[in-house]
């Protein structure tokens, strides 16, 4: 869905604790930059809230009853016009988020977030980031698979170390090139022969990584 240029970006949020998701929707539309359209307690009610409201962003708490958020993401991210997702998580990760990891959901986000810093990472993912919560990467690095590098690759170039600072910060394509002045599509090609030389599987795993790194 295309939004116009000040248009709210619109959330499907999934949870199975009506208070949360009512909590986090009042924190979500306050700056009104972000609209909550729809709400599911478990993974069949998010599907079928995305295929309704054909949202922006969606954020998903994988612990959830019936089909579950983390089937649901399995399905969701395999679309081929699936919006951004995040998982929302305790600091106790659960096993869970290794799963979400492969599949390719483009954020990790903790439910005890700041409020500004949720509502920006809302922002970034519909921007086309990839959003960490940094208290959590040293959580994740070890869930990659096999065992991540202690240092970058030393073959990377200057333009890729500046791209992967980029994606470690959760920029989008469209924010790296305008602080480098490259076009999208280059960046785009810059971040596929990164996921190439990290053996990443999607810009997330790079972000990680590079977290991981000091980047």
């Amino acid at each position: 869905m295309n939004r116009g240029e000040h248009a709210a970006v619109r959330v499907v949020l999934a949870d199975d604790e009506p208070l949360m998701r009512a909590g986090l929707r009042t924190v979500l539309e306050v700056g009104r930059s972000v609209r909550v359209v729809g709400e599911a307690d478990d993974g069949d009610a998010l599907l079928a809230q995305v295929d309704r409201h054909r949202p922006d962003v969606v954020l998903v708490d994988v612990q959830m009853p019936g089909g579950g958020g983390l089937a649901a993401l399995r399905t969701l991210c395999a679309r081929p016009d699936a919006p951004p997702s995040a998982v929302l998580t305790t600091f106790d990760l659960d096993e869970y988020v290794t799963e979400a990891l492969r599949i390719g959901v483009q954020g990790f986000l903790l439910k005890d977030a700041e409020p500004d810093a949720l509502v920006r990472a809302v922002l970034d993912l519909a921007a086309g980031g990839a959003v960490l919560d940094p208290r959590i990467t040293a959580r994740l690095l070890p869930r990659l698979d096999g065992r991540p590098p202690a240092r970058p690759p030393t073959e990377l170039t200057l333009r890729e170390q500046q791209v992967l600072r980029g994606l470690a910060a959760g920029e989008p394509n469209a924010a790296i090139g305008a602080r480098l002045g490259l076009a999208p599509a280059t960046v785009k090609k810059y971040v596929s022969a990164l996921l190439v030389k990290l053996g990443a599987e999607n810009r997330v795993q790079a972000a990680l990584l590079a977290q991981g790194w000091g980047m």
